[in-house]
């Protein structure tokens, strides 16, 4: 850790702003109204879900910072310790419970600073100094400036910035190849499935069902009559570990498609995952996923959804769920925690094609849903290499002083 410096967060900063104490009127276009639910725990900026502010109302609401590109933001109240930089093109303006600095680029990389802040010596360092309040917990932000933090010198905190990035760029390719194959995946399903433009349609006559106009020759089953649906076992929490035994999916692990949770008791066959299985938790938001972490064990509330019919592919079958249980996931409300029964899903009807055709739709759909799980697992892969590096690159633990990395043009 040669030249390694203990400074303080003021002397990094160029400037340092607290977000407003109010929410401004929410507008159907605008400038981005940047929430905690805009920041994720690994130090990124998600705009998938977000609330827009008036044209009028921009200039009040950033009299006092308009966030720049380069400038890092942090959650200081609630769901605490959240980070994220602000990219190019950026317009919009910080939310309440979010907290902005300007970092000084003669002192610090920016990139360098972000992966600081998730690092688990910075978090220890937040955990040692949060208000516990009544109410939620709080990062008293006129000590911030004072929290000590160690840094190397300005060349080698570039390289630690590039070694990182280069991995999340990564990471971040292989999200967007989703997303792309999630899309084209959802077009080719409502061309054949919803408004029956699959090839040779126009010589198949529209006839009545339960559902509306279908295709002649296609059918509406029972949900329970094209998948096999499996409930899951009631595995004892005392003996969930960190490490020992087999992952077991809990409600909290399907939106994220894998699980920390590990656990040594044994259930039959029929509980297990396998890569490509369709999931529902059936508590709360009925959150759905295609799995594609591994071999693991299905939990109690969640549901395990396969294929029983030649009509349809695992892809299919995913998407003719959707709307369903999202139509369920808004009709049922419960005095505490919502919860999807057995009873709903057999209320669930299916549009189903002949079976030639259900084939040729599942040679397009199958290497699209294919790809997804392996680019999944790449991601995690990823993740996991760049989340052991990170503690030892940033604590200077593994030294990187002399190595020849090429720098992108745009680090500062």
């Amino acid at each position: 850790m040669k030249d390694w410096r203990t400074v303080t967060m003021q002397e990094l900063m160029a400037e340092f702003y607290d977000g407003p104490h109010a929410t401004p009127p929410p507008a159907a276009e605008g400038p981005i109204y940047l929430g905690i639910k805009n920041m994720t725990e690994d130090g990124h900026l998600d705009l998938s879900d977000i609330r827009h502010i008036a044209e009028s109302d921009y200039g009040a609401w950033t009299r006092r910072v308009e966030p720049r590109p380069g400038d890092v933001i942090f959650t200081y109240e609630a769901s605490l310790d959240r980070y994220a930089v602000i990219p190019e093109g950026f317009r919009g303006t910080l939310g309440r419970r979010v907290a902005l600095l300007r970092p000084r680029p003669d002192v610090v990389n920016t990139r360098f600073l972000l992966y600081l802040f998730i690092s688990p010596t910075w978090r220890a360092t937040v955990q040692r100094r949060i208000n516990v309040g009544s109410t939620v917990d709080r990062l008293p932000l006129t000590d911030f400036p004072a929290f000590p933090i160690t840094i190397p010198p300005l060349p080698v905190q570039r390289k630690i910035a590039a070694i990182l990035s280069a991995y999340d760029d990564l990471i971040e390719n292989n999200n967007r190849r989703i997303k792309l194959l999630e899309e084209m995946a959802q077009r080719i399903y409502r061309e054949w499935f919803v408004d029956f433009r699959y090839s040779g349609h126009e010589s198949v006559a529209l006839v009545d069902s339960e559902l509306g106009p279908l295709p002649l020759g296609w059918e509406v089953q029972p949900l329970f009559d094209v998948a096999n649906i499996t409930f899951g076992f009631p595995f004892k929490s005392a003996l969930f570990n960190g490490d020992e035994g087999l992952p077991v999916i809990r409600i909290r692990d399907i939106p994220t498609g894998e699980s920390a949770t590990f656990t040594t008791e044994e259930a039959g066959d029929s509980y297990l995952v396998s890569d490509g299985d369709i999931l529902v938790g059936m508590d709360g938001d009925f959150h759905m996923s295609r799995w594609g972490a591994g071999e693991a064990w299905l939990n109690q509330r969640v549901a395990r959804f396969r294929v029983a019919s030649e009509s349809l592919c695992r892809y299919s079958l995913f998407l003719a769920l959707e709307k369903p249980i999202s139509d369920w996931n808004q009709a049922i409300v419960g005095t505490t925690v919502a919860h999807l029964g057995k009873r709903h899903l057999e209320l669930i009807k299916v549009p189903t094609p002949p079976i030639w055709l259900g084939a040729r739709a599942a040679a397009l759909l199958d290497p699209l849903f294919d790809l997804e799980i392996r680019l999944r697992k790449a991601t995690r892969q990823l993740r996991a290499t760049r989340d052991l590096l990170l503690p030892r690159l940033i604590s200077g633990e593994v030294d990187v002083t002399d190595l020849d990395i090429a720098m992108p043009e745009t680090a500062a």
